[in-house]
């Protein structure tokens, strides 16, 4: 099933702040970091499904990979972490997809903003793509198949 970015972004949110909330994690994501935990979801799902998580196109932009609805969405709110308060239906996530959401959120979610940032420089699909393009689905997958998804 394909996504809206936008509904893959209120899951990370949302479920950031359920752990800040618990006490969990001291941290808002921030926008840089939410653009980053996007970009890790879409290269996951494209590597294990063979389908993209979400029709939004990706942009190598100069800190990295950059959904630009996304980020206009929520720029006001700076370097600063993004107190999300809108109501979510966790529900019009498959189960499937929550798991490898969960993973990712798991995995990158735990690194900085800025450690994410690098961590795109040093990958192929931002390295290899024109500043201010888009990032191709099919380079994507294949970093990501070759780099962080064992067959």
């Amino acid at each position: 099933m394909t996504y809206k970015a936008n509904d893959i972004a209120h899951w990370f949110l949302a479920r950031n702040k359920s752990d800040y909330d618990l006490g969990i994690t001291d941290e808002l994501i921030s926008n840089l970091k939410l653009q980053k935990l996007l970009y890790y979801a879409q290269g996951c799902v494209l590597a294990i499904n063979g389908e993209p998580l979400f029709e939004n196109k990706i942009y190598a932009w100069e800190h990295g990979p950059v959904i630009p609805e996304i980020y206009h969405e929520y720029k006001s709110f700076g370097k600063s972490g993004i107190d999300f308060t809108e109501q979510y239906n966790i529900d019009i996530i498959d189960n499937e997809t929550k798991e490898i959401l969960e993973q990712v959120y798991d995995e990158f979610g735990q690194y900085s903003a800025w450690k994410l940032r690098n961590m795109t420089h040093e990958e192929t699909p931002w390295r290899t793509t024109a500043k201010n393009d888009v990032i191709p689905n099919d380079v994507i997958k294949k970093f990501f198949l070759e780099n962080y998804i064992s067959e």
